[in-house]
């Protein structure tokens, strides 16, 4: 058994396993109830592929750092481009207008940049004010960050579940 002296006493040190303490979360009304599931299941279906869309950058960021000049990087941006969108259009088509607001939040999340700050910087400014007018016509905002203590916060509650297995 390990031992730690304190004050000239020998006190016995017994180290326990990690647990997670998860209150049961309680609702006002049915109306709360099925907002909150609903959320849970939107955040459920895209947390995959923020998580993805994070480590992909990470990977792609390297590899074009080793490009040599600007044509290397079109040729190799189109390559990716033509990857991604035959691995995972379909998927991202299918989404509904509420799943892809979240999914540009966690976008912002798992990458600490904008989904504006991306397309920028992958495909130039005018292609990132194009995305960013067409998905305003869609009530959607690629400049939008994450904020897990604001208006955010349930969407952290329900990653945090989610990373702890509770979901």
């Amino acid at each position: 058994m390990y031992a730690e002296v304190v004050n000239g006493d020998t006190v016995p040190v017994q180290y326990l396993a990690y647990h997670d303490v998860v209150d049961k979360k309680t609702f006002r009304s049915d109306y709360e109830q099925r907002k909150w599931n609903r959320l849970k299941y939107n955040v459920k279906k895209v947390y995959p592929y923020a998580k993805l869309a994070g480590d992909l950058l990470k990977k792609y960021e390297v590899q074009l750092d080793s490009c040599k000049n600007d044509r290397q990087k079109r040729k190799y941006f189109k390559l990716i481009e033509k990857e991604l969108k035959a691995e995972y259009e379909d998927d991202l088509r299918k989404m509904t207008t509420t799943q892809g607001h979240i999914l540009i939040k966690l976008i912002d999340r798992e990458t600490g940049s904008s989904s504006y700050d991306i397309v920028k910087e992958f495909r130039g400014n005018i292609s990132a004010f194009v995305w960013q007018s067409l998905g305003k016509l869609f009530d959607q905002d690629l400049k939008s960050r994450y904020d897990a203590t604001g208006e955010d916060k349930e969407i952290e509650n329900i990653i945090v579940l989610i990373e702890t297995g509770h979901i």
